[in-house]
């Protein structure tokens, strides 16, 4: 009985503890292709799978790289009051000011994902499939990654709060309950970013202004729900695994005024712009002629190491669950 219970709390904790879940990442990666136009459609939408598989691959590259984890948030909350102008928004002048160990130990998402934006719109102007979708894959789940609340936040897992598991709870357990049966995601076309700093920014503070909310609202519901009723165990593939009950799950998401739909929506959005500014930027290069190419056994092997590197179990830095 005790090796049972264990196993199915290890089970429970596994399962939150990647940054937006699995799930969502796949999801938004995937439906930000369906945003693009038909000129990146015939290099983006016969990868989509490829696209959706690796949107995790920055997670599972926290298991083997300890420079990884402060690319996926930001503990802007650090640098004073919102919104937060302490803070230079160029990585220059607030490396001049905090010096880049500190901006590295409080997290660095919105200048990461603007130096992914540069290395994406060169992939494109050298006209190198493999490099693209790698990159575009990468891209996505920084992005999404900076749509969380909880992710800009110092207070990340609500372990100041007593509220340890509630990262998970927002990004995985809410979407995977709720996105494909009731959700909408038409949400239209990829826009160009005239500006991807201050979008990228813009982003990050909305995410800042609701982490409060995502922090108190579980909290009053938590004193109000039957504390028997707030979790449950449910199959999972044929496992059993602790869960937040469903009808916790659906007040919750009520309280929020469907936050976490709105902040997957404007993720998938994000995306897709983000993709589509870095092909403008590159002269909208012929992607035609880049369909079909495969990728080297070494793109294979580097995948591989990644998977063996997750599997082994080992973060570095700290985790989201």
């Amino acid at each position: 009985m005790k090796k049972t219970i264990l196993t199915i709390a290890l089970l429970s904790t596994f399962h939150s503890s990647f940054c937006w879940g699995f799930y969502a990442h796949r999801k938004i990666n995937f439906l930000a292709v369906f945003l693009l136009p038909p000129e990146m459609l015939v290099l983006y939408k016969p990868h989509s799978n490829f696209l959706s598989e690796h949107a995790v691959d920055p997670d599972k590259r926290r298991y083997a790289m300890a420079i990884e984890g402060p690319r996926h948030y930001i503990d802007i909350d650090h640098y004073g009051r919102y919104p937060y102008d302490s803070l230079p928004r160029q990585w220059n002048k607030a490396v001049a000011k905090y010096s880049e160990d500190s901006l590295m130990k409080y997290g660095i998402v919105p200048w990461w994902i603007q130096t992914m934006l540069q290395r994406l719109t060169q992939a494109f102007q050298q006209k190198d499939p493999v490099k693209i979708l790698k990159l575009s894959a990468d891209i996505g789940h920084y992005i999404s990654d900076a749509h969380v609340p909880l992710h800009v936040c110092s207070n990340h897992n609500g372990q100041h709060t007593g509220q340890q598991g509630i990262h998970g709870f927002w990004e995985s357990r809410i979407p995977e309950l709720l996105a494909e049966k009731e959700w909408d995601f038409f949400i239209g076309k990829a826009g160009y970013l005239s500006d991807p700093g201050s979008f990228i920014w813009s982003r990050i503070l909305e995410s800042a202004a609701a982490a409060d909310t995502v922090l108190s609202m579980e909290q009053a519901l938590s004193r109000e729900f039957p504390a028997n009723q707030k979790f449950a165990f449910e199959d999972r593939n044929g496992i059993i695994i602790r869960q937040y009950a469903q009808a916790y799950c659906r007040q919750y998401n009520r309280r929020l005024n469907n936050m976490v739909e709105r902040r997957m929506r404007q993720s998938i959005y994000a995306v897709a712009s983000c993709w589509y500014t870095a092909w403008v930027n590159a002269g909208q290069p012929d992607l035609k002629q880049l369909s079909g190419k495969n990728f080297t056994q070494a793109d294979l092997e580097e995948f591989e190491w990644l998977n063996q590197q997750w599997k082994k179990g080992s973060s570095s830095g700290r985790n989201c669950d």
